[in-house]
């Protein structure tokens, strides 16, 4: 349990950014991010995610506000507060003519780390991205999955006490992202503050215990995740039948049934309506289920209704 008292790992205080043209990317945006949280930050192109870590990680000036990183506000303590972080950008930035043992030893050469010093925290942290194995081969050979690793460890040469990824999935197949995940899970449960925006959306349902949404440049929502998703008045489940599916499908009053294809049914029903109805009807109608699973697509939802709610 985080106490009240406790020093954020992130602090923002009306933080604000309005650019020459005149355009406001972010509005007067207060947000906290606790040690150890894993943090998702929400919102549609144009939102204001990547002013804002720009913002932190001192990449972009802001116009007005304050950060501050574990208590060091960034710009009184810039140096300090830079020490912290972490940053994972979403386009590779490294030399890929370099091997990823160079990439990294001469990352921490950056922060003043001595050869001897980085050269041991280089197998450390390409061991824990699984790639030790590669640590000696030209970077560019790298699969994107083992690239997109490489961008992680790098960032963690430092020890950073705050992680922010942004995008660090973007491009790669579920399988490499499934991955990640679990290279992301492991840092975080060593105790590093992980920031990350996506906008694969089950990919921070299934990470993230807190989350805030953003939308042109001010936060419509946050909390903790499963406190905004039970905001959901539609709970939705993808259903594995042992035998195709009928034409039509039953009607049941209050569900929208939907056939993904012959051997997978799609329902969308109440919160609150009794799930052994709708296997009864479905019983009924000859339809025997095999398997069932909840919807990935809970967030994308919560996500349109907040964003929309802010539009209107």
């Amino acid at each position: 349990m985080t106490s009240s008292t406790e020093t954020p790992a992130l602090r923002i205080r009306e933080l604000r950014k309005t650019y020459e043209n005149r355009v406001e990317a972010l509005k007067n945006v207060s947000l906290d991010v606790m040690p150890g949280d894993f943090f998702a930050l929400l919102g549609p192109n144009g939102a204001g995610k990547s002013t804002m870590i720009g913002i932190i990680s001192s990449l972009v000036n802001k116009s007005a506000g304050s950060v501050e990183v574990f208590g060091e506000n960034i710009d009184t303590r810039r140096n300090a507060a830079m020490r912290l972080i972490g940053l994972v950008p979403q386009e590779f930035n490294f030399n890929m003519f370099e091997k990823p043992l160079d990439i990294c030893v001469n990352y921490a050469g950056f922060y003043g780390m001595p050869r001897a010093k980085a050269l041991q925290r280089a197998e450390v942290v390409l061991k824990g991205a699984h790639l030790w194995e590669k640590a000696q081969v030209v970077s560019r050979t790298l699969s994107g999955g083992m690239k997109r690793r490489l961008m992680i460890a790098r960032a963690m040469m430092t020890a950073p006490r705050l992680l922010i990824l942004d995008e660090p999935t973007a491009g790669v197949d579920i399988e490499i992202r499934r991955g990640m995940w679990k290279t992301l899970e492991e840092i975080n449960a060593e105790g590093t503050t992980i920031i990350l925006t996506t906008h694969y959306l089950e990919e921070a349902e299934s990470l993230c215990r807190n989350v805030a949404i953003i939308d042109h440049g001010q936060i419509v929502e946050q909390g903790p995740m499963r406190a905004l998703l039970a905001k959901l008045d539609v709970e939705g489940f993808v259903m594995d039948v042992e035998a195709p599916l009928p034409a039509p499908l039953p009607m049941i009053e209050g569900t929208v049934l939907v056939a993904r294809d012959a051997m997978t049914l799609e329902l969308d029903m109440p919160r609150e309506m009794d799930l052994n109805r709708v296997f009864a009807a479905l019983d009924a109608a000859g339809i025997r289920v095999r398997s069932m699973r909840t919807k990935s697509n809970r967030l994308e939802e919560l996500f349109v209704r907040m964003t929309a709610k802010d539009a209107a």
